[in-house]
């Protein structure tokens, strides 16, 4: 069983799994429409066997509302039965280029997206204790 975390972003999804206690980031999922989106999400929750599922909401910033509505609606698509955390992923972008990231800018192939899933699922698990 593993714990996978999400950042749930409109053109990619950052993914990062905590398996036998080690926290990786894994291939972010590439977004084309919110069902195709959904499926693969499902597909990788059932391939990483998940129990948990962290995902990522922006807390403070002008949109704040519209974007936990549609974080919301995603994770209700979703097809998994294990427990759903929301943790605030505010910064999570800007920390992982500092501390993450080793000279990686804002690309658009994901690994960032994956990266800040990383931090997301770092802040759970600092925050749990």
């Amino acid at each position: 069983m593993s714990i996978v975390a999400i950042d749930v972003g409109l053109k990619r999804i950052g993914v990062a799994a905590l398996v036998a206690g080690i926290a990786i980031a894994s291939e972010p999922i590439m977004r084309k429409n919110r069902d195709q989106a959904a499926n693969a999400v499902n597909e990788m929750l059932k391939a990483k066997k998940a129990s948990k599922l962290i995902v990522g909401l922006p807390k403070g910033g002008a949109s704040e509302e519209e974007m936990e509505k549609r974080i919301k609606h995603f994770v209700s698509l979703l097809e998994f039965d294990g427990e759903i955390i929301y943790m605030d992923e505010f910064g999570s972008s800007r920390e992982a280029l500092e501390e993450i990231g080793g000279g990686l800018t804002k690309q658009k192939d994901g690994r960032l997206d994956s990266l800040s899933a990383l931090v997301i699922l770092k802040r759970w698990s600092d925050f749990r204790g």
